[in-house]
């Protein structure tokens, strides 16, 4: 009866190991790179801003794109310098596209407005402009739910008056728990949850942020990919 040397048990344990370790990588790119099923979601896109880097954008419309939503302006006074590009190459490529802007709550509405439209061309073919709301770091002492929701309400009044298109909100699990902006504004949700389906918000959501940090082909850095409601 053959006796395992110490260096054959060191071996198998090393291959045990590698194959372990592969097998894990394997998993978490299949993570950071999921998405929906198409067949069940047959509209899908992409989420991009300054940060992301340089984007060719046909790559990312055969990557699965059908729509791009481009962050245009943050508070009353930051702005995507990469906006007009990423707007007019994404249209180019066969792209539909909508403007983000993410809300300050320690801003003024009428300036983050004035900010946005400033920013965001009027255009019949662009997707409905989306208001991102979340809750920032850099402001610590946040308004009451009155003052909020009358904000809220001040911005969208007037980028629909400019873009002539429902705003449709974004709002984060956080800042849904916090103001339940979902139950006091009526307008089209645009919900986060990893890989699951959301389940916080008062009405059905529209779109889903399915993945925050996605790998796409054709985009240098990881992207938010998300889907339409069918």
């Amino acid at each position: 009866m053959s006796k395992r040397t110490p260096l054959s048990m060191m071996q198998k344990g090393l291959i045990g190991g590698a194959t372990i370790l592969i097998a894990v990588v394997l998993l978490w790119w299949a993570w950071q790179g999921w998405r929906p099923s198409p067949s069940d979601y047959p509209r899908q896109g992409v989420e991009v801003n300054a940060m992301s880097g340089a984007i060719n954008w046909p790559s990312v419309k055969a990557a699965g794109a059908d729509f791009a939503y481009i962050d245009a302006s943050f508070g009353d006074t930051d702005r995507n310098a990469a906006f007009a590009a990423q707007w007019e190459e994404s249209a180019a490529a066969g792209l539909t596209r909508g403007a983000v802007h993410r809300f300050h709550i320690c801003r003024l509405a009428r300036d983050q407005a004035t900010n946005f439209i400033a920013m965001v061309p009027r255009e019949a073919d662009e997707l409905p402009p989306a208001l991102d709301l979340d809750l920032d770091a850099g402001c610590t002492a946040h308004p009451s739910r009155s003052v909020l929701l009358a904000e809220v309400a001040s911005f969208i009044q007037m980028v629909e008056a400019h873009v002539e298109k429902p705003v449709m909100i974004r709002v984060s699990p956080r800042f849904e728990a916090e103001y339940s902006i979902s139950r006091a504004i009526d307008r089209p949700l645009w919900l986060r949850s990893r890989v699951f389906t959301p389940s916080y918000g008062e009405r059905p959501w529209v779109m889903w942020q399915a993945n925050p940090a996605r790998p796409v082909n054709g985009i240098e850095k990881p992207v938010g990919w998300s889907v339409v409601r069918p």
